[in-house]
């Protein structure tokens, strides 16, 4: 099936089939007929499947590019994800200059945003707190609004948005069409989604499947006091291209990243007490090739997709299923191969034996060989 089938529009198709992308994605196939036939959608699915062009598109393709005002908004929980939602945005809008988008988040210069907005904007993307601060210095009209998304739900909740969340959405018209996303469907979220869509399709796409396949899968048993020498030894064995290790806070995450730094890796850390400039700035200079491991938590590695992330090392093992299947997605990206490598330590192997029971596999231990 074609996008064309799906019922997108020759001028959208052109510039996905310019980037490489003729055949829709499970989620996208789902998703965008609904939407265009102006439902509300409730969709679980993770980051790597396709899911931002999934209602991406069909927002663009409902915009009045006459109407002076903003008819689309998209809330996305960090500002790396609204970046990367507003890059998608701005390559199927390059050729229709008519279509004006703004992001709007934090650590940008409001006083620029407020003067943009002065101006003709269809679609804003941003994050809650930004968002909220031109609702409250009225320097926003979200009147107009008639499609909203929430993107990654689970997160937006995680990170305590609820709230701010709530302030919004009294701000967009009763009328507006709703689409939720999520990753995982835990109860905060169903009602999120009870209080604020109207008679809703739920999607769901079977993501593990899609994301495991492309990924090898290996374990390292190891005791905690043992665990960064064999991380160094492992990364020896495998050396990898560009890796994202993980670890549970971020405080674990400075300490390793520090430890990696004085054995002469050229590391970083990622993590939510870092300045937005920051962030930025490590998210550039690993996307560009300048870090070859990123250590990061799992809040701040939601949404991260960079091409080339050979490996994954899950340093301090995931605590639901959900989570490991979202960290070793950051790698096999795009019909490329991965490997993701989780160190387990006695106290682990619950933990360990879940992921295999959920994941529907056994996971093979990685001999290490210390020279």
């Amino acid at each position: 099936m074609s996008f064309k089938e799906l019922g997108i529009q020759d001028a959208f198709t052109e510039i996905l089939l310019q980037n490489g992308i003729g055949e829709p994605t499970p989620i996208q196939k789902e998703t965008i007929p609904v939407i265009l036939e102006g439902q509300d959608v409730v969709g679980q699915a993770q980051t790597g499947t396709g899911k931002t062009l999934a209602f991406v598109l069909p927002l663009l393709q409902k915009i009045d590019s006459e109407r002076d005002e903003i008819q689309g908004l998209i809330v996305a929980p960090t500002r790396e994800l609204a970046i990367q939602i507003t890059a998608e945005v701005r390559k199927l809008t390059d050729t229709n200059s008519e279509i004006n988008v703004l992001a709007v988040y934090g650590g940008q210069d409001v006083i620029a945003q407020m003067h943009k907005l002065q101006g003709k904007v269809h679609v804003v993307v941003g994050t809650p707190g930004r968002l909220l601060d031109h609702i409250r210095r009225e320097t926003i009209d979200l009147s107009g609004v008639s499609t909203f998304v929430l993107d990654e739900a689970d997160q937006m909740l995680h990170i305590g948005f609820l709230s701010d969340i709530e302030d919004i959405m009294a701000k967009v018209p009763a009328s507006r069409q709703t689409l939720l996303f999520s990753a995982t469907m835990p109860d905060e979220v169903k009602k999120l989604a009870e209080t604020y869509t109207k008679n809703p399709r739920d999607i769901q796409v079977k993501t593990k499947q899609i994301t495991l396949k492309e990924i090898r899968q290996r374990i390292v048993e190891t005791t905690d006091r043992g665990k960064q020498n064999d991380l160094v030894q492992t990364i020896r064995l495998l050396r990898p291209y560009l890796a994202i290790i993980f670890c549970r806070t971020k405080r674990r995450v400075s300490k390793l990243n520090e430890a990696l730094q004085t054995k002469g890796y050229n590391s970083d850390e990622l993590h939510g007490d870092l300045s937005q400039a920051k962030r930025e700035d490590v998210m550039r200079r690993f996307r560009d090739g300048e870090i070859q491991f990123l250590v990061a938590t799992d809040v701040a590695a939601r949404g991260l997709d960079v091409e080339g992330v050979t490996h994954v090392f899950n340093y301090d093992i995931a605590l639901d299923t959900e989570s490991y299947i979202h960290r070793i997605g950051r790698t096999g990206r795009a019909g490329g191969k991965g490997l993701a490598v989780t160190f387990v330590a006695q106290k682990d192997r619950r933990l360990l034996q879940m992921i295999e029971r959920e994941t529907n596999q056994k996971l093979n231990v990685l001999k290490l060989e210390y020279m």
